[in-house]
């Protein structure tokens, strides 16, 4: 949508210096009115772009929002996010990538990623609303995974671990995973993950993977009830983060996982992933749609259940449902 003006603002902030209209004119092949009209649109988006006869444009400050090419200069990924689509505000992401999957080529949509600054109907875990104002990390990738419809499980896991290490390293929080799929900082929530999928009988159509981060969220933007279990980055940290390096950094170390799931190499991603865990080793409370039992996690089996061995010494398999650290 905004292709040409990025080709402008990719100009200006590789300059160092004012560029004249002339030069941007003729270095894009276009006219000087259609330059202005790019200026305007960039402007819009909130770039700071001062304008003057004599010099010509200069590019002061870039956007804190996370548009497509804020991502693309720190982006090194082959193809996880090298596609985009970008909204300021939507009901979700999740919804608006299921329509691209189910309009289009599925094929050619592996990777892509929907970001928005905002969502209105985000969904959660269990079909729970889940609050998403602006100032978060809101997005879903499209993905087609070659791998068994049983190894799915495994998408979260990477995301899970690749966005607590993105934490751990950038800001030196130490984030942790609770399963199945929340991160928490300390004892409050600060992300999570929803994995959603299409496929007939074992045949993997496509999957949804989206993703949820308090980044730069002020905890008084959600509701009073949830104000002692959440947390943000820029809470933690005591300033705002650059959502659009913290992004592109997750994309990279979670393509570096996906790519170890397609080559059937899980145990090293399994070990990082209880390393990280805050649920194994601990007694906690299981509350699923049947029942509410307590006991202590010892590990996840081969397909991400959660193993839970009871106070009698039975071991119970845990596929879906709360769990809480006692």
């Amino acid at each position: 949508m905004y292709a040409a003006a990025f080709r402008v603002l990719e100009i200006l902030d590789g300059a160092g210096g004012p560029v004249s209209g002339e030069v941007l004119s003729e270095k894009l092949g276009i006219s000087r009115s259609a330059v202005w009209k790019h200026i305007t649109e960039l402007r819009n988006m909130g770039y700071d772009i001062q304008a003057s006869q004599k010099e010509g444009y200069v590019l002061n400050k870039t956007s804190n929002r996370l548009l497509p090419y804020e991502v693309y200069k720190h982006l090194r990924t082959s193809f996880i996010g090298r596609k985009m689509r970008y909204f300021e505000r939507t009901p979700s992401t999740i919804w608006i990538a299921r329509k691209l999957a189910e309009d289009g080529n599925v094929e050619d949509l592996h990777g892509m990623m929907v970001i928005a600054e905002e969502q209105t109907g985000g969904v959660g875990r269990l079909g729970r609303s889940w609050a998403s104002p602006a100032g978060g990390l809101w997005i879903t990738l499209i993905l087609t995974p070659n791998i068994p419809i049983e190894q799915l499980y495994l998408l979260t896991i990477a995301g899970s671990v690749a966005v607590v290490r993105v934490i751990r390293r950038l800001y030196d929080i130490g984030a942790v995973i609770k399963w199945p799929n929340d991160i928490l900082i300390g004892d409050r929530k600060v992300g999570g993950f929803l994995l959603e999928l299409s496929a007939e009988a074992d045949v993997v159509h496509y999957c949804l993977l989206g993703m949820g981060i308090d980044a730069n969220v002020k905890i008084a933007d959600f509701m009073p009830s949830l104000h002692d279990t959440i947390t943000s980055i820029s809470s933690e940290t005591g300033h705002d983060i650059d959502r659009a390096v913290m992004l592109a950094q997750f994309l990279k170390e979670f393509e570096s996982r996906y790519n170890l799931i397609e080559a059937q190499e899980h145990e090293s991603l399994l070990l990082e992933w209880k390393s990280l865990s805050c649920t194994l080793g601990n007694r906690v409370r299981i509350n699923t749609l049947r029942k509410t039992f307590e006991g202590m996690a010892i590990d996840i089996d081969e397909h991400g259940a959660l193993l839970i061995r009871k106070d009698n010494g039975n071991i119970e398999r845990v596929i879906a449902g709360d769990c809480s650290i006692c």
